[in-house]
């Protein structure tokens, strides 16, 4: 193709957002449809943190050098999106045993973390309680806020010529690339994404801005920036956005046991429903459907991810070779849909 593709973007949430500012950058003509009302991304907590998922999430375990090399590429997306960078790092607090099992886990990864005396690690999260003696720091985990950073996505990406569109995408229609990063959808624009699977997550926002490092507890994590955030429940195979106080109640209870001192702000509840693959990772690349590319099944790591998945979708859409994790993120490493070579 010698002049730049026309590309339609479905998905207006940080892969697609992301992959709509590469594209752009490099001459493409872009038109980003989204449907509105909310995404996961931005019912997220915005945490970049390679770390502490490797250690603490069986399934990000084995990718450790992925989301490092992902991580690696954000400071360059927030320069040039203008996005806030939080590079305070991450703590993890808790029992002696439960420490014990973290540290062991960094251990295993060839990683040391910084042992904290329980004053200093109040000093990096102020309004910390923090129980025991010690505390363990990485400063590996970064952190965005995920609204104004996706704002400043957009706004980024229409400045270089992308066109935003509100309504659903039913086919690729006249353009002559599909990149679909739609999160968790029906099947209908590639047989691939019938692989994927919903998970519900149920978080809190407790009004008003804190400051400080992320904060890692036993099933729970303490992430500040304009508001602080608990959170945040894993419901595999709930595809519906109700809240459950029973669900909720013990996320706030464990945050409120974190920072005592937010008990008297409001807060409210949210509830996103995450697209994941059988294997966690996502599908990026091209789908079996003719001129269709696939940016979708970010499970719990979207914004961790984002722009190196970006960078796989601009080089598919380019016909460069995707780079050394295009046979891992390949949307047909698990057939071409469900019930094909399960």
């Amino acid at each position: 193709m010698s002049r730049k593709p026309a590309v339609t973007v479905a998905g207006g949430g940080v892969f697609g957002l992301t992959s709509a500012l590469a594209l752009a950058d490099a001459g493409c003509a872009v038109t980003v449809w989204d449907r509105g009302g909310g995404n996961a991304s931005g019912m997220a907590a915005g945490m970049i943190g390679p770390v502490f998922e490797a250690v603490l999430d069986p399934v990000s375990r084995p990718h450790l050098d992925l989301m490092m090399a992902a991580r690696n590429l954000w400071p360059e997306l927030a320069q040039r999106a203008g996005i806030v960078l939080d590079r305070s790092g991450a703590l993890a607090v808790g029992g002696e045993g439960w420490l014990d099992q973290v540290e062991a886990g960094f251990g295993e990864l060839g990683l040391t973390p910084m042992a904290l005396h329980a004053e200093t690690a109040r000093a990096l999260a102020p309004g910390l309680a923090v129980t025991g003696r010690r505390a363990l720091l990485t400063r590996e985990d970064w952190r965005v806020d995920p609204r104004p950073a996706l704002d400043r996505l957009a706004a980024a990406a229409a400045g270089a010529g992308v066109v935003f569109r509100e309504g659903a995408v039913l086919e690729r229609g006249g353009a002559d690339i599909l990149v679909v990063a739609t999160g968790w959808t029906p099947p209908h624009l590639a047989p691939e994404l019938g692989w994927l699977a919903p998970i519900k997550g149920q978080l809190v926002r407790v009004n008003g801005s804190a400051e400080g490092a992320v904060v890692r507890g036993e099933g729970i994590y303490a992430a500040p920036g304009l508001e602080m955030v608990f959170g945040a429940t894993m419901e595999p195979g709930l595809s519906n956005v109700d809240i459950d106080q029973s669900v909720v109640d013990p996320v706030l209870a464990a945050g409120l046991r974190l920072f005592p001192a937010l008990r008297d702000r409001s807060f409210k509840v949210q509830a996103g429903i995450r697209a994941a693959t059988p294997d966690g990772l996502p599908m990026v690349g091209p789908a079996a459907a003719p001129g269709v590319v696939l940016a979708a099944g970010a499970r719990r790591n979207g914004w961790l991810l984002a722009p190196l998945v970006a960078r796989m979708v601009l080089d598919c859409v380019t016909g460069r070779d995707p780079g050394p994790y295009g046979a891992v993120f390949d949307p047909g490493r698990f057939g071409s849909h469900r019930g094909v070579d399960e």
